[in-house]
């Protein structure tokens, strides 16, 4: 039984009563680790010796299929999370439990070792609760301490926190789990997500007092999940991809599966995919009842980080290897458990398993722009965000100076919850237009599909804060609803005739688009032209396209593929973009972002795969070489936001993710110097920019508390300011 201090301090991490029912079953002491010395910290070279100072503004629930996917796939994301000091919660659904054999496939010992999958399961646990607590306090033998949840009554399931960071907390639920990658199992979540089985039993591992087998059924898994949320009142959600990249032929199992399990096949495991569904729709069932405080939500690649480029650095690799040592039981400690203390299916080849790309690449689902700010008719700047599944939006009090206000509603929903990106196109009359995409669940007898929709700002309302009307569907490239699923997020462009462009990846992984004189009238979806000669098997074109109209009227698209960036250009104002000569770019490891090249053409501004460099590439002149311009490595991963303002000079403003998970800008100043500013708050997404009524440019992020952070140049030029906070208002908000 923990001892009553732990227990006010995990009360305390976690907000008070939003962990007290779990601690009324009385608590039950997990094995103790026994030795354990301190080792080193993130890449940075620092040690964490305590926890750090709980944050009680923010939250992070973290929602993976098996032990090692948050290691794999949300890092560095996750370990910043952890050693915030805020509530950090990971809940992992299945057991994990596999074949049963704690060995390497190919080690002389696995065909000798007998099935134990409880024990499997166990080692498994034992191996993530390692990793954890390398994180948190870098000990990867600090003690733990576990207890007994209900999510649901009657549904036990296990608790475990740290003892020495009490708010580091994994739930494991214990599912079975399909034991295949995507060979249909009927007895498995995809199973229960089709009603292949009306319920899914548990697997409890060795050693848990959880020793009652129990069995969910598909409204039953939801709801435990809606009560995760509802547990941890998180201000960051983050997930698997409930859209990933389809595989590029059938296999002969899915061929042969019974109707209702039949499908396309994906390069995805398809736990991971099934996680990331009954998530999305926990998430719609707690948001749509009008609960919870205002939270974003990331979903991660899962196993096509392998198909794509390299994202992470190699300070970044290194220190993924180290948490996959630790979950590995690399250094076979001795943690007191006989079931073992790690996964040696994974062991010394945490960054082989499966492919280098899972420790490599660290990609979102929804990448979005750095267009989600723009200027309303009197010149105040508005932004706009997804949180909870709906777009809130923030204003200037007065043009070009703040302070901001928000979050405010100002259009109703879509009909289901928003994926988590919006962007905003500013017509020539200071009207906005807000584009985003939506996925529509199977339930309520509609197919499961995905959407782009977008909606018009309807007026401005007494308090100041735009009105929007109702959203209305672009449709998809890809008309099948099983293939609209892997719909890109989109990327706009506003043409001087007042037409705005939209481009997407469609299903086949070229680059859809579809076009709308003043955002309506729209006309057909076209495909762009892509590379002659044999393609790479999957895909063409990674997420995180952008666009751009020159002045001259061209529209120009970039997109990252697997060897280099692509460049499609109109060749006169009006027509449908052209696939350029050959760029020579060097793979992206990121999401492409165009921006005017002051010169009349557009430039690119992407990280270098494999690295944290940001490189700005300029095309050389028809059919020339693009010429590339280097800034000192920023860290971190994802879009680069770039933003050049207009008139004289018109200066290039950068800024990006740095290794903290922080924003760090760069002006003309700071360009010529350091080349990267001091840095400001954590925050998720994409930073946005723009130009305020004064000319200076304006930097905002979403922070992992939801809330706005905005910074601004003194001048034209000049370095960024203070990050300040938005005022929150809740007059017309319900986050």
């Amino acid at each position: 039984m923990p001892s009553s201090p732990s227990r006010r301090r995990l009360l305390q991490v976690a907000g008070g009563g939003l962990v007290a029912a779990p601690l009324a079953y009385g608590g039950w002491q997990w094995l103790a680790p026994r030795g354990g010395a301190g080792v080193q910290g993130p890449s940075t070279g620092t040690t964490t010796g305590k926890p750090a100072s709980a944050a009680p503004d923010q939250a992070y629930l973290h929602v993976i299929a098996h032990a090692d996917d948050g290691i794999y796939f949300m890092n560095p994301d996750l370990e910043q999370s952890i050693r915030s000091g805020a509530l950090s919660v990971t809940v992992c659904m299945t057991s994990g439990e596999s074949d049963g054999r704690n060995a390497a496939p190919k080690s002389p010992q696995f065909k000798s070792l007998p099935t134990d999958r409880p024990g499997f399961a166990r080692a498994r646990i034992n191996g993530l609760r390692a990793a954890h607590a390398l994180m948190a306090t870098g000990d990867d033998n600090s003690p733990w301490s576990v207890e007994p949840v209900e999510l649901l009554p009657g549904f036990r399931s296990e608790l475990h926190y740290l003892r020495a960071a009490p708010h580091c907390q994994l739930i494991y639920m214990g599912l079975c789990e399909a034991r295949y990658v995507s060979v249909p199992r009927p007895v498995s979540m995809r199973g229960l997500w089709l009603g292949a089985i009306e319920q899914l039993p548990t697997l409890p591992g060795t050693g848990s007092t959880v020793r009652m087998p129990r069995a969910y059924t598909r409204d039953q898994l939801t709801d435990a999940l809606a009560a995760a949320i509802a547990r941890v009142n998180p201000t960051v959600i983050r997930t698997l991809d409930p859209t990933p990249l389809h595989a590029p032929r059938e296999t002969v199992a899915m061929m042969s599966a019974p109707t209702i399990l039949r499908g396309l096949s994906y390069l995805d495991h398809q736990d991971h995919t099934a996680s990331a569904r009954f998530m999305q729709a926990a998430m719609e069932r707690y948001w749509g009842a009008g609960k919870g405080r205002a939270a974003s939500v990331t979903n991660y690649f899962g196993y096509p980080t392998n198909y794509t480029p390299p994202s992470l650095d190699a300070a970044t690799t290194r220190r993924t290897a180290q948490l996959l040592n630790a979950y590995g039981w690399v250094d076979h400690r001795d943690c007191g458990d006989p079931s073992g203390c790690g996964d040696l299916k994974v062991g010394p080849n945490g960054l082989k398993a499966g492919g280098a790309g899972w420790a490599r690449g660290t990609r979102t689902r929804t990448p979005g722009t750095s267009r989600w700010i723009a200027p309303l008719k009197d010149g105040r700047l508005a932004a706009f965000s997804v949180l909870n599944g709906a777009v809130r939006c923030w204003v200037e009090r007065a043009a070009g100076k703040g302070p901001w206000a928000g979050p405010f509603d100002v259009v109703g929903s879509a009909g289901s919850p928003l994926d988590p990106q919006v962007e905003v196109v500013r017509h020539a009359d200071g009207t906005l237009q807000l584009f985003a995409t939506r996925t529509v669940l199977p339930f309520k007898g509609e197919k499961h599909h995905k959407e782009l929709v977008c909606v018009l700002q309807s007026g401005t309302g007494a308090d100041g804060v735009p009105r929007f009307g109702a959203w209305s569907s672009l449709g998809t490239p890809d008309a099948a609803p099983d293939k609209s699923l892997e719909t890109g997020f989109p990327a706009t462009a506003l043409a001087p005739d007042g037409t705005v462009h939209v481009l997407a990846r469609n299903w086949a992984g070229d680059v859809a688009l579809r076009s709308g004189r003043g955002g309506k009238d729209w006309g057909p979806w076209q495909l762009l032209d892509h590379p002659p000669g044999k393609q790479p098997p999957h895909p063409l074109v990674v997420e995180g396209i952008d666009a751009l109209v020159d002045p001259s009227g061209r529209l120009h698209v970039a997109a990252p593929v697997a060897k280099t960036v692509l460049h499609w250009v109109s060749p006169s104002p009006g027509e449908v973009p052209k696939l350029s000569a050959p760029t020579g770019l060097t793979p992206s490891g990121s999401a492409v972002s165009l921006v005017a090249d002051g010169k009349g053409g557009a430039s690119a501004v992407y990280r270098q795969a494999g690295t944290a460099q940001v490189a700005v590439a300029s095309p050389g002149g028809p059919g020339g070489a693009w010429t590339v311009a280097r800034r000192t490595p920023a860290g971190g991963y994802g879009r680069v936001t770039a933003y050049r303002l207009s008139g004289s000079g018109g200066t290039l403003v950068l800024a990006a993710r740095d290794n903290g998970g922080r924003v760090v800008p760069s002006s003309e100043e700071s360009a010529q110097a350091a080349g990267w500013e001091s840095p400001g708050v954590q925050f998720v997404g994409i930073p946005g920019a723009a130009q305020d009524s004064s000319g200076r440019a304006v930097l905002a992020v979403i922070g992992t508390d939801g809330q706005l952070y905005a910074s601004r140049q003194t001048r034209p030029g000049a370095r960024f300011g203070e990050w300040v906070p938005a005022v929150k208002e809740s007059a017309g908000s319900r986050v």
